[in-house]
């Protein structure tokens, strides 16, 4: 089983270095080049600033609980609150399945219902509300990972930490990529076309009803289930609601995944840098390894424009307006076909293409990227799963639809489904 994957919490991971002979040719074929964006390029890359992203925290109960070592029973009480009857629930922690500089989460078992759940233990600072509890509340979508519930727990030396209970998933698109990379073979297009629609629909809800910026997407926080091929967002570490105007750090996302207008460290983003990881992680499908795999935040840099080129002046105003440094080797994009193999769908190209745009304004959005002609297949009345059983749940849209056009409605939700449904050619709100 894959362990739960754990992005940042406030400040990125750094990714492995992933440098497969493919790109380590590529590479020594514009060894030049990279010396003179390197020699050359001057790029500034901002310190990172801190963000007061948590609210002052009201008054909670504390419970006592165990260290979450294999064996132990953690026991909590829920309910209780409007008439609702009190209930202790306990959980005997199975293993630990990833740590980061925020904590631990570890599978574990409910004793009284036998459900496998994840618990994501996160030291508490008494003085704040947790940013992600308060987000993963509101959240309720067939691609997001769901919060059970949570309770607060103590230590000997009287620290607080915070429990979030969450639905188990077994596995990550990173893993599921990892094993077809190990046996040497590219991920079956419709698993890379059913995953990264998924993505699109999950970034959907969160970007358009929530109005989260999730801000660390990547394979490890893309959660599988490997019998339905259902996919869920998870790690809502590094997301924050994004106001207009108001600033945000730019040290944030894991590199390999990070905007551009990141790098430029620009503080007043959008929710397209979201969309800027996705293409990056649809890409990575594609071509079985990462395409933009820099070592440092201006090798980042480099990477990028190795492929897409030298940004023009206005792509960098479009980026961040108070980036002035503009000394950079002009380099012309690299042609996308060449970039992946010679049988590689045109629409696979013409996406990631949409995706990977510097100005963020010209990337689409993820309505419109789950409407690319891209995911047609999926929209084929007969479209099954390789195995013949059934694909899991992709037009059960909510209010993610509200304010899309009827065109953009009637494309994303089939004639067959809107039958099933016994809806019209448009109904938004009951599909």
């Amino acid at each position: 089983m894959a362990s739960l994957p754990l992005g940042t919490h406030h400040l990125p991971e750094q990714p492995p270095n992933l440098q497969p002979e493919a790109i380590q040719q590529h590479q020594h074929h514009q060894l030049r080049q990279q010396q003179q964006l390197q020699n050359e390029a001057s790029v500034k890359i901002p310190p990172p600033r801190s963000e007061m992203g948590n609210e002052k925290m009201t008054k909670a109960s504390v419970v006592e609980g165990n260290n979450p070592l294999t064996g132990h029973i953690i026991s909590t009480t829920i309910g209780g609150k409007n008439g609702e009857p009190k209930q202790t629930i306990s959980y005997m922690a199975e293993r630990v399945v990833g740590t980061g500089s925020f904590g631990i989460v570890f599978q574990a078992k409910c004793l009284e219902t036998g459900e496998t759940v994840a618990i994501k233990k996160v030291l508490q600072d008494k003085r704040y509300k947790n940013r992600e509890l308060q987000l993963m509340r509101s959240m309720d979508h067939p691609n997001v990972i769901s919060l059970k519930h949570c309770f607060f727990s103590t230590t000997s030396r009287d620290d607080l930490f915070l429990n979030l209970v969450m639905e188990y998933v077994p596995e990550t698109v990173y893993r599921v990529l990892k094993h077809y990379s190990n046996v040497s073979q590219r991920m079956p297009l419709i698993y890379v076309k059913l995953y990264i629609y998924q993505v699109f629909r999950g970034l959907a809800y969160i970007h358009n009803v929530q109005g989260v910026c999730h801000r660390d997407v990547k394979p490890q926080n893309l959660l599988v289930d490997p019998l339905t091929h259902q996919v869920k967002l998870c790690d809502f570490g590094s997301a924050k609601v994004l106001v207009k105007g108001e600033a945000n750090i730019s040290y944030i996302c894991s590199r390999y995944y990070r905007a551009p207008e990141l790098i430029f460290g620009a503080a007043e983003y959008t929710t397209s840098i979201d969309i800027w990881s996705a293409g990056c992680v649809l890409a990575e499908l594609l071509l079985g390894q990462p395409l933009f795999p820099g070592e440092s935040a201006v090798d980042q840099l480099v990477e990028i424009i190795k492929v897409v080129g030298t940004p023009t002046r206005e792509e960098i105003r479009c980026m961040n307006p108070n980036y002035t440094d503009f000394r950079f080797p002009q380099i012309k994009a690299h042609p996308w076909h060449k970039v992946f193999h010679k049988r590689m769908p045109p629409e696979a190209i013409d996406l990631t293409s949409r995706l990977l745009q510097y100005s963020p304004s010209l990337r689409c959005t993820a309505l419109e990227a789950c409407a690319h002609p891209f995911f047609d297949e999926l929209r084929e009345p007969t479209a099954r799963l390789p195995n013949g059983r059934a694909l899991p749940p992709l037009f059960n849209f909510k209010q993610e639809l509200a304010g899309a056009s009827p065109d953009l409605v009637n494309k994303l939700v089939p004639e067959h489904a809107r039958r099933q449904g016994g809806l019209g050619p448009f109904h938004p709100a009951a599909t």
